[in-house]
């Protein structure tokens, strides 16, 4: 997901812990991903993610 938000054009803005923030300059949101090892996301933060960021499942 973290490939994708950058191909989309969000930056990594910085790392806490190990939770990855992104941002996009004229958004007021921000993206938060949570890398824990090779552990998939929850199907409810994959699709808020996929709102805000905007991905289809197909490019999953």
């Amino acid at each position: 997901m973290a490939k994708l938000a950058e191909q989309k054009g969000w930056m990594l803005a910085r790392i806490n812990g190990s939770h990855h923030v992104f941002t996009k300059e004229g958004r007021i949101e921000r993206v938060v991903i949570p890398m824990h090892g090779n552990r998939t996301l929850k199907i409810g933060l994959l699709r808020s993610l996929m709102r805000i960021i905007p991905v289809v499942e197909d490019e999953l």
